[in-house]
């Protein structure tokens, strides 16, 4: 269990620091910011732990999950968090990070003014990643355990890019995760 906590602690160590591509914070300090924003609205366990490990993919050896402003093809990071955290934590942390990326691109095809409110690196990204969801994906994403967790991930991640937000540390949230680790 604590092999887990240690490779994610490590790799907030080691990567965290490097920008969010195009976002006026880092990697680690956008991932606390959401894991804050979930706490704040009293979000269970689970939920607080999907929202600080749902980009942790962006940090995996090898950087798969890592965007640059050249890229012409998705780095699916969110199948790369979920694939670091699958067997370590339960489904209801593991799935939400695995559909944060499908929940963008149906709140794009379900609500038109979401779109309008991503942030330029997030619409690139999107455009990345397949661009809002057909009728047919939204029925399925809909039909997916743990969607209205992934969205709710969702929400947090576009509100965590503030600029100098005090957050907790990785220490401060690593009781959660051992509590969780399964």
């Amino acid at each position: 269990m604590s092999d887990i906590i240690d490779r994610l602690e490590s790799l907030f160590l080691r990567r965290g620091a490097e920008a969010y591509l195009g976002e006026p914070v880092t990697v680690a300090q956008h991932m606390l910011q959401c894991a804050a924003l979930a706490q704040a609205e009293g979000a269970e366990d689970t939920l607080i732990a999907a929202a600080l490990l749902h980009d942790i993919g962006h940090l995996t050896e090898g950087a798969e999950g890592e965007y640059t402003p050249e890229d012409t093809v998705d780095k699916r990071h969110d199948q790369a968090g979920a694939k670091v955290l699958e067997g370590h934590f339960p489904p209801a942390v593991v799935e939400p990070v695995r559909l944060h990326v499908a929940a963008k691109r149906y709140l794009c095809a379900i609500d038109q003014s979401y779109y309008g409110r991503l942030s330029e690196a997030s619409k690139h990204s999107l455009a990345l990643q397949g661009g809002p969801m057909s009728e047919a994906e939204v029925g399925a994403f809909e039909a997916l355990d743990f969607h209205q967790d992934a969205v709710r991930v969702r929400r947090w991640d576009d509100g965590g890019k503030v600029r100098d937000l005090r957050t907790p540390s990785f220490q401060e949230v690593r009781p959660l995760l051992v509590r969780l680790a399964v």
